[in-house]
């Protein structure tokens, strides 16, 4: 371990010692800055079998990192120039280029260390790093390799482009700030595209390493809860096969692109679609190439579809071009074998200052505003103020990185801050578009402070499908009053259902269900909302219930008037025959119920339900065992007394008739009082009949009824069969026949209404109700006491005792 440690001393003093170079990577000061910049990208990295240093001058050159690298070299240039920020201090910078993530740490190396030497072993609080603060680097994978290196001494690392959510967390980067925002701004910012434009079928490819999978993660994250689904994801890198990438894209019908990479990994990607003819496809482009300035002039790029981008505002940095101009007429020393090895070597003596200048601009101001950041954490650290600084004071790293924590200052109008994560608390995003004269015209703004703002104007862009937006959706929107229903894939893929009656579809709540209506509302199929019932019942006003209610009163003046006239021949042998009292009682009782009818009618209540059966169920039980009773006595009279006498002695002196009346009557009041008690007649709402209407009648418990139905039956059934046998007594005295052919009519008419009741359950089966109630009646009254009053009246001669004995006795002769 020792020997290691000794080994990576003299390392780092070789290393320094080849460092030294007067090129535009480096300028003295009081105080030095650090830089990291990949001027060079090492895209296809070899495998080396024994130790080599990295040539970055001979790997691809990148124009726009190099305008970062000066536009860093110009901030401390204007910082060393101001009288007002760090008055007679100079910052100096060392700037290498990290073309590598793994083979560029010489660099680091000389940043962090002091006259060469490297002491793992020493004391914390003794720093030895001739740096204050670094600026970089560019992309997350590079910063997670170098970053540890300089978080273990706390000194401050300002990148401008790391965007990985990994760098939010303070425990494990201490000492780690940015001025991009991180990717979960970005993945915002794209994710409001989507929905602004409705795309929910999309393909999301990022680049393979801790950026692309942090986007990813954040993206599918972000879209758990919209209607946006990810159809296809993939990461990318140097041996990506392209082609089968736009297969499975194209295979699942997939419209928009969104590419989450480094601009050489989107480059490759864009020039891949171009030679294999992808067209039609919105792109969508992160901030790391929404700017780049080649691709919008390719050819062919226009038939690959439309490109939308996320990018970092275009800020104009005044002085810049004129810094560039004055560089680039300068001898700077760049092709010295000591820079080759120590990555300070540029190789682009023939980049012109309109190269520079017209080069991708991404990234620029986060550059300029982290060298200001640290200018300005040194300023206070300095206690600089009245055009001085205290020069007394030595500086630590840790010192300017407390600072920087606090930032506050304004730059370019923006105010600049850090929250406790060392993310910006400032700023916004540029949504662009790549127009027809391969410019990225800005079409839109994502602002974060101090409130959060989405806009896009989309008038300004030009679509691949001449003005119309492009659709990328799995399935197309379910026609209105249509649920959606899951086929089984995501939940973008769906099949589409009517919404039957009763039901509607709440498309911006819940398009997957076909919601209930209440009871109080109804819908027609392929409904959206629900709309109230019309609520019906039949009122008093109604030209039916009128009709029948004077059919009720002129009944109840009918018995009356045969009540009178019964009572005046209350002695003759008509009246005698048809029951003598019990005539009255079943006129009176008659009368009774017809007041059933008029609760048929009017809005139900509690009390109208209870009036509506009770009447007629309690008094015309006691009617039917009247002639219960009277079909009973015909037929002893006639048939059985002659065979049994004592029967007929019997029912004579226990008053027979009045016995079986009063206890029918007793029974059905129990029978009502015991219903009604447990389950009394209650208004009913009927919502199933019509689906736009509500039904007001009145519900009847089968079970608390059915004793009282029953007992109704039975008198029924048994006046019916003693009736019926009455039915050959002698033509002139036919009673039995009458009260036989009241009951078939009374049977009918309940046969007839239980039918329509089945097949109809309007508001006009209440009518019918009151109309079977009426008819009950109406039939014992015109044909079993009305042909009575007209022998009353006009037949006066079969009124006497004479003529009745007569029929008994000729009756009684044909008997035997």
């Amino acid at each position: 371990m020792k020997h290691f440690l000794v080994s990576l001393c003299l390392l780092g003093t070789f290393f320094q010692a080849l460092a030294q170079c007067t090129s535009e990577f480096h300028l003295e000061g009081d105080y030095m800055l650090g830089g990291l910049f990949d001027i060079h990208h090492d895209s296809s990295p070899v495998y080396h079998d024994r130790p080599e240093a990295i040539d970055c001058s001979s790997k691809p050159f990148i124009h726009s990192s190099y305008r970062r690298f000066q536009v860093m070299r110009f901030s401390v240039e204007e910082i060393n120039n101001s009288t007002s920020l760090l008055p007679n201090v100079s910052l100096g910078y060392e700037i290498f280029d990290h073309c590598s993530k793994t083979h560029t740490l010489p660099g680091i190396f000389s940043l962090i260390s002091d006259n060469g030497l490297i002491q793992p072993w020493g004391e914390p609080q003794k720093n030895l790093s001739k740096v204050i603060a670094v600026v970089g680097t560019y992309t997350s994978p590079q910063a997670l390799t170098v970053a540890p290196l300089f978080m273990m001494d706390l000194i401050p690392m300002v990148s401008y482009g790391a965007a990985s959510s990994t760098f939010s967390k303070i425990q494990n980067f201490p000492s780690f700030l940015r001025t991009v925002h991180p990717n979960k701004d970005v993945i915002e910012a794209i994710v409001n595209i989507l929905q602004h434009f409705n795309w929910l079928w999309v393909a999301f490819l990022h680049v393979d390493g801790d950026y692309g999978k942090d986007g990813q993660e954040l993206f599918i994250k972000r879209i758990k809860d919209t209607e946006i689904c990810l159809a296809y994801t993939k990461s990318l890198n140097q041996y990506t096969d392209h082609s089968q990438i736009f297969k499975q894209i194209e295979a699942q019908r997939i419209g928009v692109i969104i590419v989450f990479a480094a601009e050489w990994t989107a480059e490759a990607l864009i020039e891949s679609a171009i030679k294999l003819n992808v067209s039609n496809k919105v792109w969508i482009a992160g901030d790391a190439w929404s700017l780049n300035k080649e691709l919008p002039k390719k050819k062919g790029i226009k038939n690959i579809g439309t490109v939308i981008g996320v990018a970092e505002p275009r800020m104009t940095i005044p002085g810049f071009s004129d810094f560039i101009h004055s560089s680039r007429s300068q001898a700077h020393c760049e092709n010295t074998e000591q820079n080759m090895v120590c990555n300070q070597d540029c190789n682009c003596s023939s980049l012109s200052a309109e190269d520079v200048i017209t080069a991708d601009p991404s990234f620029n101001f986060p550059v300029y505003t982290a060298v200001y950041a640290i200018a300005h954490a040194l300023h206070n650290v300095l206690q600089c103020g009245a055009g001085r600084c205290n020069n007394n004071i030595t500086v630590y790293p840790h010192m300017v990185l407390a600072q920087l924590k606090r930032s506050n200052f304004t730059l370019l109008n923006q105010r600049i801050q850090f929250d406790e994560n060392g993310d910006p608390n400032y700023g916004s995003y540029s949504i662009v578009s790549w127009n027809q004269s391969g410019d990225a015209e800005e079409i839109g703004s994502y602002n974060f402070y101090p409130s959060y703002h989405f806009f896009i104007n989309d008038s300004k862009i030009q679509w691949h499908t001449k003005g119309e937006v492009p659709t990328s959706v799995c399935s197309s929107e379910c026609p209105t009053g249509f649920a959606r229903e899951y086929n089984g894939l995501q939940r973008c893929c769906f099949n589409c259902g009517i919404c039957p009656n009763g039901t509607y579809v709440n498309s911006t709540g819940n398009p997957y269900k076909c919601i209930d209506c209440k009871d109080t509302e109804w819908s027609a199929a392929g409904s959206t909302s629900c709309s109230l019932r019309v609520v019906e019942y039949i009122p008093f006003t109604d030209s039916g219930a009128i009709l029948i209610m004077i059919g009720a009163w002129a009944f109840v003046g009918l018995t009356l008037a045969v009540s009178v006239l019964f009572a005046i021949n209350y002695n003759t042998p008509v009246v005698r025959s048809a029951g003598g009292p019990m005539c009255l009682l079943i006129l009176g009782c008659l009368s009774l119920c017809s007041l059933s009818v008029f609760f048929h009618f009017g809005k139900p209540t509690t009390s109208f339900c209870i009036l509506r059966f009770l009447p007629f169920l309690l008094f015309y039980t006691v009617c039917l065992a009247c002639f219960v009773v009277r079909s009973f006595q015909i037929v002893c009279i006639f048939k059985i007394a002659a065979k049994f006498p004592k029967i007929l002695n019997w029912w004579m002196k226990y008053h027979g008739q009045w016995l079986v009346i009063t206890v029918a009557f007793a029974m059905q009041a129990v029978l009502l009082i015991i219903g009604y008690t447990y389950a009394p007649p209650k208004p009913y709402h009927d919502t199933l009949w019509s689906h736009d209407k509500i039904i007001l009648g009145c519900d009847i418990n089968v079970k608390a009824s059915s004793g009282s139905v029953a007992l109704l039956l039975f008198l029924g059934s048994l006046c019916f069969i003693f009736s019926y046998m009455g039915k050959d007594l002698p033509k002139n005295y036919n009673e039995a026949k009458a009260i036989t052919f009241c009951l078939l009519l009374l049977i009918l008419t309940w046969i007839i209404f239980a039918t329509v009741y089945i097949l109809y359950h309007g508001k006009y089966i209440q009518t019918l109700n009151a109309l079977a109630v009426l008819s009950s009646l109406y039939s014992f009254l015109l044909f079993y006491f009305l042909p009575k009053c007209y022998i009353i009246i006009f037949q006066s001669y079969k009124n006497t005792q004479e003529y009745f004995q007569g029929l008994i006795q000729s009756y009684t002769m044909t008997v035997r």
